[in-house]
């Protein structure tokens, strides 16, 4: 079972899965986004995919996660994005270990895991540069790299930088990935796969298939289904 609610951090979501009755199979597709998970009692922090994360997960497991707006977990970490990208890391390979441990008390202790992590993630998110929330808006609004950078008035090779410490990787692929969330939540809606193609500025029905494929692993009717 996966649930979901907007967290108390701005920007981010919490979410729990759990109730796997036998070992699983699973794919988490690319969305920007890095998260701060609790699972079997560790803190764990997985970076940005470039492309879908495939794992087993054993019977019982359950996850509490944090997943933080694109951009913003790295000035709470301290960590360029691209350092963690297609990673699941221990916090304490990140953090003094000392520091990892009380961390890992206060969730045991707190009323649930989902409020040590939101607390956890409001003592330390600050400082995120309003430059990075922009890039994130503009992209996902269907702006190319290049509308970007011109409306942001950056140079092109600014932006690539502050996009591989923030999102990491290039405005490029992050723009891909954010437009296959929209064409996914579209799909998900019933529009066919050609309108879906058209609105989300895919070249055509193919363009989008390959799209697809190259960043999910699967082809889209199985995201949809």
């Amino acid at each position: 079972m996966y649930r979901e609610r907007p967290s108390l951090v701005p920007g981010a979501v919490l979410w729990r899965s759990s109730g796997v009755s036998e070992e699983a199979e699973l794919r988490v597709l690319p969305d920007g986004c890095m998260d701060l998970l609790w699972t079997e009692g560790t803190l764990l922090v997985a970076g940005p995919d470039a492309e879908a994360f495939v794992t087993k997960v054993s019977a019982g497991a359950s996850f509490t996660g944090l997943r933080f707006a694109p951009g913003t977990a790295p000035a709470m970490l301290r960590v360029p994005a691209a350092e963690l990208r297609n990673q699941r890391v221990p916090l304490a390979d990140l953090w003094p270990a000392a520091e990892v441990r009380r961390l890992t008390d206060r969730v045991r202790q707190a009323d649930s895991v989902a409020a040590g992590l939101e607390e956890i993630a409001g003592e330390r998110l600050d400082g995120v540069d309003p430059l990075v929330r922009e890039v994130a808006a503009l992209l996902d609004g269907g702006a190319s790299v290049t509308a970007t950078a011109a409306t942001l008035g950056l140079g092109e090779r600014r932006l690539h930088r502050l996009s591989l410490t923030a999102f990491g990787y290039g405005p490029k692929t992050l723009a891909r990935i954010l437009r296959l969330g929209r064409a996914l939540e579209l799909a998900r809606s019933g529009r066919t796969f050609a309108d879906v193609a058209a609105t989300t500025g895919y070249a055509d029905q193919a363009h989008l298939a390959r799209e697809v494929r190259s960043l999910a692993g699967v082809p889209l009717s199985d995201l949809v289904s």
